[in-house]
């Protein structure tokens, strides 16, 4: 068996400094650490502004009216079901960008950065156990359906105050994002083919 032949330390150094710098990607992580803080900040917000309008506040309520672009052709003086529904939906919004910041942060790094070493942890979440990089395509695919979902259903809502052509468009957009997950899942399914389990 012939030695392993060694390779001269000048040759190592580049791709040493190729792989480490994966490090480069770090502050790209940090950076969508402080948006998700953003993002909670303004949940929060939005929270206090409905629960003020709840309790008859004015102020409140034109805020949350101008900020879900709802127009009424009657003037708003209370919370009305639609209100509500329009806001509630703009919240579930909000947690679910979260949620798919979270998979893009806790996944990018543990796929192209570096281990966690989480495995021992009780809050490990159950997809990091076999988060890849096919994996992680297919799970923000989906994220990005839901919240397209959720934006076309502030749309449908809402729909007096969108044109046709706009309502249109969303639901074309909402479709091509469903084929596009749709195709992404076919084709890890074939490059990777899941083994069938004997019969028992």
């Amino acid at each position: 068996m012939n030695p392993p032949v060694k390779t001269p330390g000048t040759t190592r150094a580049l791709p040493n400094l190729i792989f480490a710098s994966r490090w480069l990607q770090l502050p790209l992580y940090i950076g969508l650490i402080a948006a998700q803080a953003i993002y909670v900040f303004h949940f929060w917000v939005e929270l206090v502004h409905l629960i003020e309008a709840a309790f008859g506040s004015e102020v409140a309520l034109h805020k949350l009216v101008e900020s879900i672009g709802y127009k009424s052709d009657v003037e708003i003086t209370g919370l009305n079901e639609t209100v509500i529904m329009l806001v509630v939906l703009a919240l579930i919004d909000v947690v679910m960008i979260s949620n798919l910041l979270i998979m893009v942060i806790v996944g990018g790094y543990e796929t192209f950065v570096s281990r966690m070493n989480l495995q021992d942890h009780p809050d490990q979440p159950e997809w990091l156990s076999h988060v890849n990089a096919s994996v992680l395509k297919v799970k923000l695919a989906t994220a990005i359906i839901g919240i397209s979902s959720i934006h076309l259903l502030k749309t449908f809502i809402n729909a007096g105050n969108y044109s046709e052509k706009v309502l249109m468009w969303q639901t074309l957009i909402h479709v091509v994002f469903l084929l596009s997950a749709m195709a992404i899942a076919a084709t890890d399914r074939i490059m990777h083919p899941v083994a069938d389990t004997p019969d028992h």
